[in-house]
């Protein structure tokens, strides 16, 4: 708060308890207006509204931005054009289209929610806020999402930008600090008509003008509204939270080649990157040395561990953790190899697989190597 501020000076709006209050409908009105003149021109937005298309943009937009989620969204609904064919496809499949868009949980979840959807809907996405919510994948968010956006219904959606939007615009938000006073505030604010383009034009404001930070309030349909901007603390509302230093996860990474194909195994059902492909990796340790435990790890798939030799070291930020690999690559090993069904020999020229964008980043070092060796002078006899 400026020095010159103080609570007992601050513009208080309106306190929001009730759906009379005569402050709502300019709002409503000006949010509404703003949004027909600037609302961007997605897939999902043209023509009436499509409700396997919607569910699966709300999906996707969970923890995603809408610029990476779009060509992803384009390719899936292109291979899985409606409930039913998503319902009758294989995991496997699923998560190849998925791959790279990571929080693959998301993919498992939406194959078994058109699976429920087909066994228990008649294959028809259920447009009740509760019915949706019981739906693998599908909170309260996801749920006020799809029903106001594709049936019209009435209800409310607070997702960040939602928050960040009331928190400002009601400074201080008199019905408290929590969750759950936004959510009574969105259930109240939601008019009866064109509850899901209010909706979107409320997130949408959030991810195009009342930004994180540097909010641009000059372009804000609701400016004079807010109270944060006539106080002058809206770069400051709502207060930044403390963020969980990350963790690191090292491994020793293996890139065994064949032929031009690569050795990939299939993680676990739990943890990261569940159900994925991903090339064959141990955990690495403080003390221990990564070239070592790669060495052993080669042999324990069966194979010798001549030349194999390092490559460089990958590193990506996750939400909670900074995954740091060890990049090692062993070219035609000598041995036959792993005999499971785990592990699969993979061409990167033909994708195929489901997997983490990591995995693909390792894998790409080797096409690099090859592509080095085709172009090398060869020796003359």
């Amino acid at each position: 708060m400026p020095p010159e501020a103080s609570s007992d000076n601050l513009p208080r709006m309106p306190r929001p308890r009730t759906a009379s209050n005569p402050i709502y409908a300019p709002i409503r009105r000006a949010l509404l207006n703003w949004y027909d003149r600037h609302q961007r021109p997605l897939p999902w937005r043209r023509g009436p509204p499509d409700p396997y298309h919607i569910w699966i943009a709300e999906i996707m937009l969970q923890q995603t931005q809408v610029a990476t989620a779009l060509p992803y969204w384009r390719r899936f609904v292109r291979r899985f054009p409606n409930v039913r064919r998503l319902a009758e496809s294989s995991i496997e499949d699923v998560l190849a289209h998925w791959s790279g868009l990571g929080y693959y949980r998301r993919a498992h979840h939406l194959r078994d929610a058109a699976r429920r959807i087909v066994a228990e809907h008649r294959g028809r996405i259920p447009s009740d806020v509760d019915a949706l919510m019981s739906l693998p994948g599908i909170g309260r968010y996801t749920a006020g999402a799809i029903s106001s956006i594709a049936f019209g219904r009435r209800a409310a959606v607070v997702d960040g930008n939602v928050r960040r939007v009331f928190a400002r615009l009601f400074h201080p938000v008199e019905s408290g600090r929590d969750a759950g006073a936004f959510w009574d505030l969105a259930a109240i604010l939601v008019p009866p008509g064109r509850p899901g383009d209010f909706n979107q034009a409320v997130m949408e404001l959030g991810a195009l003008v009342c930004l994180p930070t540097s909010p641009r309030c000059q372009a804000c349909p609701l400016a004079r509204f807010c109270a944060a901007r006539l106080a002058g603390v809206q770069d400051r509302i709502p207060p930044a939270r403390r963020r969980a230093p990350r963790k690191l996860l090292e491994v020793a990474s293996l890139l065994i080649t064949r032929r031009r194909r690569v050795l990939l195994v299939r993680r676990d059902p739990g943890g990261l990157w569940a159900g994925l492909w991903d090339v064959p990796h141990v955990p690495l340790e403080s003390d221990a040395r990564a070239d070592i435990l790669a060495g052993a790890l080669l042999r324990d798939l069966g194979f010798s561990a001549d030349g194999i030799r390092p490559l460089e070291v990958v590193t990506r930020q996750l939400t909670h953790r900074t995954f740091r690999a060890h990049v090692f690559m062993a070219n035609s090993p000598r041995g036959a190899g792993p005999r499971s069904d785990r592990y699969r020999w993979y061409d990167p020229r033909r994708p195929s697989a489901g997997m983490s964008r990591a995995a693909e980043q390792i894998i790409k070092l080797g096409a690099a190597q090859f592509a080095r060796a085709a172009q090398r002078p060869r020796a003359r006899a």
